[in-house]
């Protein structure tokens, strides 16, 4: 933590320092008047902390933030309470009265060391916004399958996502099934699908059955609140909407 003092009076300057030793604080250097101070901040890293006196010898301390732009915290010390709401208006941590008092200055510190805890939490955060305002991430969309290859005899078969009508599991096979009125086994189980379908376009109807949104020609009322659904090309089995699931198939549907 870098440390200054500015401070007119050099014997209470020194004791601060002192005050400041004895809790771990060095002090990198002490300034004594506006002038000496407005030199020092325009050539030098501005510290994490000042404590500044606001009487000094040629002026108020105040008038050095009219001429320098300081991004340090601040707790002043004075012998006069006056100043205490224009001090408050500046990036004030806290204000001491002389003679200062260690439990008051520690108090103050642990002001000091708290606020700059949420105020590195704070800047982090803003960081982070700004990074993303102004050069915006592009959301990575998921990757859903667009084909499957099948292995038909000795060749490789490659079906997009268009062309299938339903998915389903039968004898422990899964299998596709295409507007051409083709049926296709994969190597894949429905929940391993799961992940894989563009939830758009696929819906799980019951345990055996993945309809493509495209496919379905027709939706009838069937027995106990379910429906059954009609696609263009398969006839094999009829696919029922389990109960359960009906309500969110025609959400799914909007």
């Amino acid at each position: 933590m870098k440390v200054i003092i500015i401070e007119d009076e050099k014997p209470s300057a020194r004791r601060l320092q002192r005050m400041l030793d004895k809790i771990g604080i060095q002090i990198e250097t002490m300034l004594h008047s506006v002038e000496e101070s407005v030199t020092w901040f325009q050539g030098n890293k501005h510290p994490d902390l000042i404590f500044l006196d606001i009487q000094l010898s040629d002026g108020l301390s105040f008038e050095i933030f009219d001429l320098v732009e300081v991004k340090s915290s601040i707790i002043f010390t004075t012998a006069y309470d006056e100043y205490a709401l224009q001090a408050f208006k500046l990036n004030s941590i806290d204000y001491l009265l002389k003679p200062i008092d260690t439990e008051e200055m520690k108090q103050a510190i642990n002001k000091f060391t708290s606020s700059r805890k949420i105020k590195q939490s704070i800047t982090l955060n803003f960081d982070e916004i700004k990074k993303m305002l102004v050069n915006p991430t592009k959301v990575e969309e998921k990757e859903y399958k667009k084909r499957f290859s099948i292995k038909v005899g000795q060749h490789l078969k490659l079906i997009s996502i268009e062309e299938i009508e339903c998915i389903y599991s039968e004898n422990k096979g899964t299998y596709l099934y295409t507007n051409e009125g083709r049926n296709y086994l994969i190597d894949l189980t429905l929940e391993q699908l799961e992940e894989e379908l563009q939830p758009e376009v696929f819906f799980r109807v019951n345990r055996t059955f993945y309809v493509n949104i495209n496919a379905i020609k027709d939706m009838v009322s069937y027995t106990n609140s379910r429906l059954q659904i009609k696609l263009q090309s398969y006839k094999e089995q009829d696919i029922i909407v389990a109960r359960e699931r009906v309500k969110e198939f025609k959400q799914w549907l909007e």
